[in-house]
């Protein structure tokens, strides 16, 4: 029997529940949610928890996720385990969650197995956490759930002014609904109708790409220069702060870049290809260090005239994405060739229609921008609490 004061096996406080992917069974429009180690989907099955858990992903501890509020149905499976407190008298799920969190990078260092490191259950049961008393938790949980939900205000508003600044450029340069578009008349082009006074254009004419510094770990030290690698690039486009490496090794001006450039992901480590081709913004470092690519990542050079925003933009677009993926080839793991960008041919806009554009653009970047450093700080400085509320310290 666990004391709630008593240091515990987490084999006597939680119960750990998992299985395995039916492939056949997951479908665009299923009826319950799926959960992989990387990624919610939807997939049709027979399993139903509504109450509340946490979701750890077994893949090398890559993930752990809070359901919170989500009542409906889900299937929690693909190496991912579904953990529940045995006693909620005796321990929190809020407070179990960040128990965990706390223990990923212990997990890492246990996780077995020769291709894919895998958390198993002897790990787990093994593993020891102290549950102070339920007061206790639900203070040290509460404090710390308020910066995650500061953290989630802060991302919801930053998707929202991204949809923003993506519909006004498919708006004016897409469906070529710009202000004034009345008294442009559409002309033909290799490219189909678009409106008088736009000119046809490849990429090519326009920018050139860099691709980042090769690298193997032994470059990889705590002290080195800031290193935007594929992790840092989400998926459809948009960066990630959080994952940024520190790299010592020797690099060349070519792979460097400043706050305001683009990069592009030229590799693909998933299956569905929803990374290669993603572009993202350079955001401020805290540092005036060179910030570095890895060679999984171009460096987007544009002529001194050409605003970043618009190119930024453009790349975003599905028509860009989906010619540059007809490029990308390899069978684990996608690599775009330069061609897949450079070729790409599209309709550029008179430099009054660009700047005003920019125009319009600017202040949600600026915003996006300052979120996103909201966001990081509320993140360090909940990662400098978590150890010391959970410690008692």
């Amino acid at each position: 029997m666990v004391t709630p004061l008593q240091t515990a096996k987490l084999g006597e406080l939680v119960t750990f529940k998992t299985g395995k992917l039916d492939s056949n069974a997951a479908v665009p429009d299923g009826d319950y949610h799926f959960f992989t180690c990387s990624q919610e989907t939807l997939r049709t099955n027979t399993y139903s928890f509504d109450t509340e858990c946490v979701l750890l992903a077994g893949n090398n501890a890559n993930g752990i996720f809070p359901l919170k509020y989500f009542k409906g149905k889900f299937d929690a499976y693909q190496r991912t385990y579904v953990v529940r407190p045995r006693d909620t008298n005796v321990l929190t799920t809020k407070f179990l969650y960040y128990a965990l969190r706390l223990k990923l990078s212990e997990f890492r260092s246990f996780s077995t197995g020769a291709a894919t490191k895998f958390l198993t259950l002897t790990i787990l049961n093994e593993t020891e956490i102290q549950a102070p008393p339920l007061p206790v938790q639900q203070r040290i949980a509460d404090i710390l759930s308020a910066y995650d939900e500061l953290i989630e205000n802060s991302q919801r508003r930053i998707k929202i002014l991204e949809s923003m600044a993506r519909a006004l450029y498919r708006e004016w340069f897409v469906h070529f609904r710009f202000p004034g578009h009345e008294h442009h008349p559409r002309v033909a082009s290799p490219l189909g109708e678009i409106p008088q006074g736009w000119e046809v254009k490849k990429l090519c004419d326009l920018i050139s790409i860099d691709k980042g510094v090769s690298y193997n770990g032994a470059g990889l030290t705590a002290g080195g220069n800031p290193m935007v690698n594929l992790k840092n690039i989400m998926a459809g486009g948009g960066f990630r702060r959080d994952a940024t490496k520190p790299y010592s090794g020797a690099f060349k001006p070519r792979h460097t870049v400043k706050p305001g450039d683009i990069v592009l992901a030229n590799t693909d480590l998933t299956q569905a290809g929803n990374v290669v081709a993603s572009a993202a913004l350079i955001p401020r470092f805290a540092d005036d260090r060179p910030i570095l690519i890895s060679h999984h990542l171009f460096a987007v050079r544009l002529s001194e005239d050409l605003p970043a925003s618009f190119i930024y933009h453009l790349l975003l677009e599905d028509g860009f994405r989906g010619f540059a993926k007809g490029y990308a080839i390899g069978t684990t793991v996608l690599g775009l060739p330069k061609e897949g960008v450079l070729n790409f041919t599209f309709a550029l806009a008179s430099e009054n229609l660009i700047g005003d554009f920019v125009k319009h653009a600017a202040p949600m970047h600026q915003l996006i921008e300052m979120l996103l450093e909201k966001k990081e700080n509320l993140r360090r400085t909940r990662d400098l609490l978590l150890p010391r509320l959970l410690s008692g310290q």
